[in-house]
């Protein structure tokens, strides 16, 4: 494949995902796609263009229906894996013996998976513009919220039909007394942590971790709802950051866990559960 048809092939890829091809394009691609050789990965240097077409795209732009349901599609694939195998953060990129092209071969192929990777976890952790107020970096002049006054702002926000509500009960760890409530918004994608008498935690030793049990995943698998560290008494109130996008939350627990929190806990050091009411689902 010479440089020119390299080159066509890039842009119709790139129509391809931020605009859809015309069929005459479309059968144009399809022809290019039969020329490309087996040391290429065509879905890699799809997800590549995506990411290019994508970079000067504002924001609060809405991603192309046809884009965003594969990059779910494969991400739902990509972090199961993750759970399951406990792998890395970042996969390791296969070796290519002999690359057929300067630009276009092992190179081209490890810049096309490390793209692919970036749009997907962008994808995930990115909100629409209108859900991202608490979150927001402050305009100039104005005060960053605290977590508290984020949490009041997302109560104010969001009905009550919306949000589901959990309150922390005992875990497996014994003598704590630990009080308080979480809670979520599926709509959002957005919650808040509050406890009472969570103790502070060595960091050098453990980190506290959220899980997020939904009815769309494997209970062996929660979704992970991000780490924390508490360094002071009274009440704390923590943001949540989950991984994956969570729908029909049924419970949360937090665990103690190694720095940096793990992919998989054992549960063999839950500090507190909280279970959503049938009348919260």
């Amino acid at each position: 494949m010479n440089e020119k048809t390299q080159e066509r092939l890039l842009d119709l890829l790139c129509k391809k995902a931020s605009h859809g091809l015309t069929n005459e394009e479309r059968t144009e691609l399809q022809e290019i796609e039969k020329t490309v050789e087996s040391s290429l990965d065509v879905d890699s240097l799809e997800m590549t263009a995506a990411a290019i077409a994508m970079s000067g795209v504002p924001a609060s732009d809405t991603l192309p229906d046809h884009l965003k349901a594969r990059i779910l599609a494969q991400a739902d694939d990509y972090f199961a894996a993750q759970n399951r195998a406990e792998l890395p953060a970042i996969p390791a990129v296969r070796e290519i013996r002999r690359p057929s092209m300067p630009i276009w071969g092992w190179l081209g192929w490890a810049a096309a998976a490390a793209a692919s990777l970036l749009l997907i976890v962008n994808i995930w952790n990115s909100k629409p513009a209108e859900t991202a107020v608490s979150n927001a970096t402050p305009a100039p002049g104005t005060e960053r919220l605290s977590p508290a006054q984020m949490r009041d702002r997302f109560m104010a926000a969001v009905p009550s039909s919306e949000m589901v509500k959990a309150e922390w009960d005992k875990g497996n760890v014994p003598n704590l007394a630990i009080s308080g409530d979480v809670v979520w918004s599926d709509k959002m994608q957005e919650g808040y942590l509050r406890f009472t008498n969570l103790p502070k935690n060595d960091t050098g030793v453990y980190t506290y971790q959220l899980w997020i049990f939904d009815e769309n995943q494997d209970p062996k698998t929660p979704i992970d709802g991000g780490i924390f560290d508490v360094n002071a008494e009274g009440e704390i109130i923590v943001p949540i950051t989950a991984k994956l996008r969570a729908r029909g939350a049924k419970a949360f627990a937090i665990t103690m866990e190694k720095p940096g929190g793990v992919m998989v806990s054992d549960r063999s050091k839950i500090v507190t559960l909280g279970s959503v009411k049938p009348n919260q689902a």
